[in-house]
């Protein structure tokens, strides 16, 4: 069965109940897919490198905006 075809039968479920409890049911695992944690979409690759540069932060191995700033303007006269 195609997704599309899934849908329409899940559709015709929930047109066909008349359980309140069910489409409360129903409701809150939809809204709790839609509100999914943004990590989680992130590729564990991308969580690795986050993960890397918060562990350095929290060491001090951070360059102040400032310095930063003075090196791209030196570099690129700007």
């Amino acid at each position: 069965m195609n997704l599309q075809a899934r849908k329409l039968e899940l559709v015709q479920m929930i047109l066909d109940t008349d359980r309140p409890s069910l489409l409360e049911k129903v409701s809150q695992i939809l809204k709790q897919e839609k509100e999914a944690d943004w990590w989680d979409e992130l590729p564990i690759s991308v969580q690795q490198d986050i993960e890397v540069g918060i562990k350095e932060a929290d060491r001090g191995e951070t360059t102040p905006h400032e310095e930063v700033m003075k090196e791209v303007r030196l570099r690129y006269g700007i």
